[in-house]
């Protein structure tokens, strides 16, 4: 019975180091998603110093935050004229929807019925007469 109780043994162990080391992924595992939550965290508070900055200081930027705060700025001003035009685009639509609508009037015309399909009609297999050999 010893080499049963051996197996036992080994088996056992094996399965004590496997859940322990399932253990140690699935705390790994934890711990990635936590880091992942705090790094979106830190970037959200990234943006915000960003906005605080540019309502504080957008118009007179300093430094190396110039190049940025003129980016902002150019895309804001994008973004005006882009809406200027869409209004302007709406309102022509808007225009050219009030046009009077012209209204043709059809006379109504008799619908002829369509004639019945024919079937076709199996051709008739025609005899095929051999030229004479003509003897050179």
């Amino acid at each position: 019975m010893g080499f049963f109780d051996e197996f036992k043994e080994k088996t056992t162990d094996l399965a004590q180091a496997g859940v322990a080391q399932s253990k140690r992924l699935a705390e790994i595992a934890k711990l990635k998603v936590s880091n992942l939550g705090e790094e979106d965290t830190i970037k959200k508070a990234h943006i915000e110093i960003g906005k605080l900055y540019y309502a504080e200081h957008g118009s007179a930027p300093e430094g190396a935050y110039a190049a940025a705060c003129e980016k902002i700025t150019a895309a804001r001003a994008a973004i005006e004229t882009n809406n200027d035009r869409i209004a302007q685009l709406k309102s022509s639509a808007d225009e050219e929807d009030e046009e009077p609508e012209i209204v043709v009037a059809v006379e109504a015309q008799p619908v002829s019925q369509p004639e019945p399909a024919q079937e076709p009609q199996p051709e008739e297999p025609q005899e095929v007469q051999e030229e004479p050999k003509s003897e050179e």
